[in-house]
């Protein structure tokens, strides 16, 4: 039996979180991710064949390191998740360390994943989804900023997160709800970006067919 698409996944998921929140606080997500979606991907975002930027992270265990030293000229998979409150993203991360790891061990690649939240929260979303690749906190969104990919939840959605009981805030290194779009980049051993696919709407996300096309077009290269 195949695994199901990472899209496939999310609209189970939804069904049964809008059921759960309810008519009111559904409408208000998706009338979130419709003006994202409108609004389209910022114009500053890096691309294919820009050289990717460095920036200080920590660890999941709040070990100060850098992107670069991440890298370290190997070619990665680098994956920008909003936290480890965010269900799509773990729904993400898991598929990803199910089907798109062992896929990158055997092209000698590496994934990466990369948040604003504290230490903590990294070290709970490599317990929660069971996680074999490193999970770094960006305090400050210092590397997705460099990446052009910051935004933060609607005024509306804030409000709607309060109503479920929490807030990005809480749950970042800088206490602020700045987050990045989800996205994926495939980075060569060069440090040059050779794939780039940023997501406006949280609720969807690269499928890993498309990550292991963009690394063997670049093996085959």
């Amino acid at each position: 039996m195949s695994t199901p698409s990472i899209a496939q996944q999310v609209d189970d998921f939804n069904t049964g979180f809008e059921a759960q929140i309810g008519d009111r606080l559904a409408a208000v997500f998706s009338g979130e991710q419709a003006d994202l979606r409108r609004f389209g991907a910022p114009a500053g975002a890096l691309g294919e064949g820009d050289t990717a930027p460095d920036a200080s992270l920590l660890d999941a265990e709040g070990t100060p390191t850098s992107f670069s030293a991440a890298l370290d000229g190997t070619a990665s998979v680098v994956v920008f998740y909003r936290g480890a409150w965010c269900p799509y993203c773990n729904i993400t991360l898991r598929s990803y360390q199910e089907g798109l790891v062992p896929a990158l061990r055997e092209r000698g690649a590496q994934l990466i994943a990369v948040s604003p939240q504290t230490p903590d929260g990294s070290a709970q979303a490599v317990t929660n989804g069971s996680l074999e690749f490193a999970v770094l906190s960006d305090p400050a969104n210092a590397l997705a900023e460099q990446f052009g990919i910051v935004t933060e939840p609607s005024v509306e959605a804030r409000a709607a997160h309060t109503e479920l009981g929490f807030d990005v805030a809480d749950s970042n290194a800088d206490e602020t709800a700045r987050i990045p779009f989800p996205s994926v980049y495939v980075i060569d051993q060069a440090g040059v970006i050779r794939f780039a696919d940023v997501h406006v709407d949280y609720t969807t996300r690269t499928e890993i067919d498309d990550i292991i096309a963009a690394l063997d077009r670049l093996d085959a290269e």
